[in-house]
């Protein structure tokens, strides 16, 4: 079941989105059939370009009324749950270096957030109308931001190989119980050397050292490796969501 994210403001600006297009643009975090006319009017009230919008792939009314005002569907997220409660944490089984970032590494993130999200397949890449470069610059930035704000990442792992930087992690702390996996990058050249895998371990340990009882981790519908990575540690998929765009024209 999704969590129950509904409630405040229809839709809200997105400077950060607006800032890396150019475009005006808003979000809507939770759209459904009965909220999607306030959704619509505070765009016309913004003078909104370009809107992003989410739905539970479990809301079929919501799909539909979205599809009928002209959204197109752009990616679908599946979210898994770890139990840390009464699941135990496997074994790091990677021979790579897993450690916290420093800040002289920021850069190093970034042009790792480069590589692995060059040709991602996620809502913003697969929308023809927006240009290609910046929507990988998007988690170029985002994953800058990780090592930088508190905001955006509670910490974020690195994996050191060979004298270089080959991946990072960031993660999250939610609530008081919640953690979450938020963005990861692996260099190419060094998959299917358990990196991925080592990171989900190494975290999942932090957040069982911080109190944690449950962690969620997110992934596109089509990534089967990560999720396959996911399903061998002990992760299972608890929800869905879909991301629609929507343009004004």
């Amino acid at each position: 079941m999704s969590p129950d994210i509904s409630g405040g403001a229809p839709a809200e600006l997105s400077p950060l989105d607006e800032a890396r297009f150019g475009i005006k643009t808003a979000r809507a975090r939770t759209v459904s059939a009965q909220n999607l006319p306030a959704v619509l009017d505070f765009c016309e009230a913004n003078q909104i370009k370009f809107l992003i919008a989410r739905c539970p792939t479990t809301d079929i009314s919501a799909v539909h009324a979205v599809e009928s005002a002209g959204f197109l569907l752009m990616d679908t997220l599946l979210y898994l749950r770890y139990n840390l409660k009464d699941q135990p944490i496997p074994p790091n089984l990677s021979d790579v270096r897993v450690r916290a970032v420093r800040p002289d590494e920021v850069d190093q993130v970034g042009a790792l957030a480069h590589s692995a999200f060059e040709n991602f397949s996620g809502h913003y890449h697969a929308d023809p109308r927006l240009d290609h470069r910046k929507s990988t610059e998007v988690y170029v930035s985002w994953a800058r931001r990780c090592c930088l704000e508190p905001s955006a990442a509670s910490l974020v792992l690195v994996a050191e190989a060979e004298g270089r930087l080959v991946g990072f992690r960031a993660l999250r702390v939610n609530s008081d119980t919640q953690g979450e996996f938020i963005l990861a990058g692996v260099n190419p050249d060094y998959q299917r050397r358990g990196i991925y895998r080592a990171f989900i371990v190494e975290g999942l340990k932090w957040f069982l050292d911080r109190g944690m009882e449950e962690v969620l981790n997110s992934t596109h519908v089509a990534n089967v490796a990560v999720q396959r990575a996911c399903f061998r540690v002990g992760f299972a998929p608890t929800y869905s969501w879909y991301t629609f765009h929507k343009w004004f024209d």
